[in-house]
């Protein structure tokens, strides 16, 4: 079968999610407005996630994986997801389901007049600490890249996959997508979308991370975007 949208899944050490991943993905599947298949991205989880994503990639022939010898990162493992898709568009979800596959339908009805769709977290259902240090690394990031989204860290997200293949990742540059996108003179858009509370496992990210890490990071993007290659051809004779 040929699929039109690729939803990728990064997964670290979240077994006691995955059930509910894969009933809210089938769910979706049923709904999609494209012919959508799943991808997971095991990214060296040291739990049983691995044996679990196994087990329902064989029950569902619209799931596939791909596992990494060792923890890489959430930027690794969403380039590794862009690097082994071949459908027209591909998108992104964690495994935490604090977003839901239903609203890749929203962004969907938006996908024809840009190159990339991001969530905006409503009414968000994280803590104080979490809420407002994502709040401040967002400022940041916008401060340095000036591309205009509100929360480049919503885990929903998608792309043209033409678009996303290009994307020259390294680590942390998950948070720049948008921006990446925009250096290739592509279009970037952002759509209010649900937030929920996590129900089982812990988040990867703490404070200090949250405000640092996009720190450092927005130096290595404009070290990017000053090295980045961009052309258009406007004459060839092949």
């Amino acid at each position: 079968m040929t699929y039109q949208f690729t939803i990728i899944v990064p997964v670290y050490n979240e077994e006691d999610n995955l059930q509910r991943v894969e009933s809210e993905l089938l769910k979706y599947l049923q709904i999609a407005k494209v012919t959508t298949s799943v991808l997971f991205v095991n990214d060296g989880s040291s739990d049983d996630s691995q044996a679990v994503i196994e087990a329902i990639c064989d029950r569902n022939d619209a799931f596939e994986y791909i596992s990494f010898k060792e923890n890489r990162g959430l930027s690794a493992a969403i380039k590794a997801g862009f690097d082994n898709v071949d459908s027209e568009l591909v998108g992104y979800i964690d495994s935490d389901l604090q977003t839901t596959p239903e609203d890749f339908n929203i962004l969907l009805d938006h996908i024809d007049s840009y190159e990339l769709v991001t969530g905006v977290r409503s009414n968000r259902k994280d803590s104080f600490v979490k809420s407002m240090s994502s709040k401040i690394a967002n400022g940041i990031r916008r401060a340095f890249t000036h591309d205009g989204m509100i929360d480049t860290g919503c885990p929903l997200k998608i792309i043209k996959t033409d678009y996303a293949k290009r994307i020259p990742m390294f680590r942390g540059l998950h948070r720049f997508l948008p921006a990446m996108i925009m250096l290739q003179h592509g279009r970037v858009t952002q759509i209010t979308v649900r937030h929920f509370p996590r129900i089982a496992g812990t988040g990867k990210f703490g404070f200090w991370n949250r405000l640092f890490g996009p720190l450092i990071d927005c130096f290595a993007y404009l070290w990017m975007k000053k090295k980045y290659i961009n052309y258009e051809i406007s004459k060839s004779s092949k």
